[in-house]
């Protein structure tokens, strides 16, 4: 393992003023490729993320025999005739690759292995595994986690099952992404508790009602998916709006204005909830056109927040939380102990690490605000951590961040694009003009 670089967060010498570009979002890009790689023919993804997660989609997908061919913002997917056995699938920490990736590779005629960064063998995956060898796959390991072997085939059977989503959504999209390609599709009926990140299963039913695939989901959390075929589909890729969380937040803890240009005027992504949460911190938030723009002022409102159908934004949430006038609640996100760390209990951890008074409940956080004061703020490998230890660091001296790089989980050019949005605004603030 690569030594960790630490990173001395940059406090904001002036207000945030800056227009940040944002690249696309893995959500989109790597259900994308895994659709292009299911279809009947070749498909064209305009503007995907070149981030590591999107690296090891497109690693695995080529492990499987499909061919990926990249040129400039474009990569042409072409499918195989039929997915190859025995290779190594490298999952890193992306739940994405984890958990779409087998079920596709139960197609393969044979075993191919999945394993990953030993952080991802603490993440969730009996529920999707015990799917897939109901539906007539083969999963050798324990059962539970990486790494283990699938030995599928290429007329899978598939038909009824039944899945508890409640610890990820990721088990139903993965299922339900490959489903039509297996003899009789798929009938999943989930059981167990409420369903994380609803928004992202949406997406996951429309990219694949674009691609012309029949979906009855009449019955409430039922998922009929007609066996047939994926028709390929070329696509342009929309900007990470759960990316845009600390940028846009970076405005309202300051007192700044940031913009955010190409935000979509509709959209499946869950980040774009960050609108409607940074007004209730007490932020301004305009959308014109499709430039998104969030003005903060002097006061920062405390929340109480059901961010179930947004998850991914808690570690940013919870940062703005510790800087508010009051005790905050962040509500309907027990299943983020599950993700690429345990976010809750990082969480909890770090900010009383600040100086801040944090509680776990039994599905979120209560955020007691104190005087904050710097130290080292760990990443547990989590770019959503690592981003809320920058937003801190705007305004907390000495914030050291323990790991800058697992940023490019997601966003690669992190460190850069804030960098120059501190930059920008200290030029904005002395008058001179930016160029972007």
């Amino acid at each position: 393992m690569s030594e960790l670089r630490q990173w001395a967060a940059p406090e904001a010498p002036a207000p945030i003023t800056a227009t940040v570009v944002l690249p696309a979002s893995k959500s989109e890009t790597n259900r994308a490729l895994i659709l292009a790689a299911l279809a009947s023919g070749p498909s064209v993804i305009t503007g995907g993320l070149e981030a590591r997660d999107t690296q090891l989609m497109r690693d695995a997908l080529r492990t499987l025999g499909v061919r990926i061919e990249e040129s400039g913002q474009q990569w042409q997917v072409t499918p195989p005739g039929s997915f190859l056995a025995g290779g190594t699938i490298d999952c890193g920490l992306a739940g994405t690759v984890m958990r779409f990736v087998p079920p596709v590779a139960a197609l393969a005629d044979g075993t191919v292995r999945f394993d990953g960064d030993q952080q991802a063998y603490a993440r969730p995956m009996a529920p999707l595994l015990g799917a897939l060898k109901l539906l007539g796959a083969r999963v050798d390991g324990d059962g539970y986690s990486l790494p283990f072997n699938l030995t599928g085939r290429p007329q899978l059977p598939g038909g009824d099952i039944t899945v508890d989503a409640s610890a990820s959504s990721q088990f139903l999209s993965g299922l339900l992404l490959a489903g039509a390609r297996y003899a009789e599709g798929i009938d999943i009926q989930h059981v167990g508790g409420e369903i994380p990140s609803r928004p992202h299963v949406q997406m996951t039913l429309a990219m694949l009602r674009a691609r012309g695939v029949d979906i009855d989901d009449t019955e409430p959390d039922r998922w009929i998916v007609t066996p047939g075929p994926i028709q390929p589909l070329d696509v342009a890729i929309e900007p990470d709006l759960s990316n845009a969380a600390p940028f846009l937040a970076a405005a309202a803890i300051t007192g700044g204005t940031v913009t955010i240009p190409n935000w979509p005027a509709a959209t499946l992504q869950p980040g774009d909830a960050v609108r409607d949460i940074l007004q209730r911190f007490g932020a301004s938030v305009d959308l014109e056109g499709s430039n998104l723009t969030v003005q903060g002022t002097d006061h920062i409102h405390a929340v109480d927040l059901d961010l179930s159908e947004a998850a991914e934004l808690t570690p940013v949430i919870a940062a703005i939380a510790a800087l508010a006038d009051d005790t905050s609640h962040l509500r309907g996100i027990a299943h983020i102990r599950g993700h690429e760390t345990d976010r809750l209990a990082a969480l909890e951890t770090e900010l009383d690490r600040l100086g801040s008074h944090v509680r776990q409940t039994r599905d979120g956080l209560t955020i007691h605000p104190r005087i904050l004061g710097g130290d080292l703020w760990h990443t547990y490998a989590d770019h959503r951590m690592a981003q809320a230890g920058a937003l801190l660091g705007l305004l907390v001296p000495e914030v050291v961040l323990d790991d800058i790089d697992c940023t490019g989980k997601t966003m690669p050019e992190f460190e850069q694009l804030w960098t120059k949005m501190i930059n920008d605004s200290v030029r904005a603030a002395a008058g001179e003009a930016i160029r972007q």
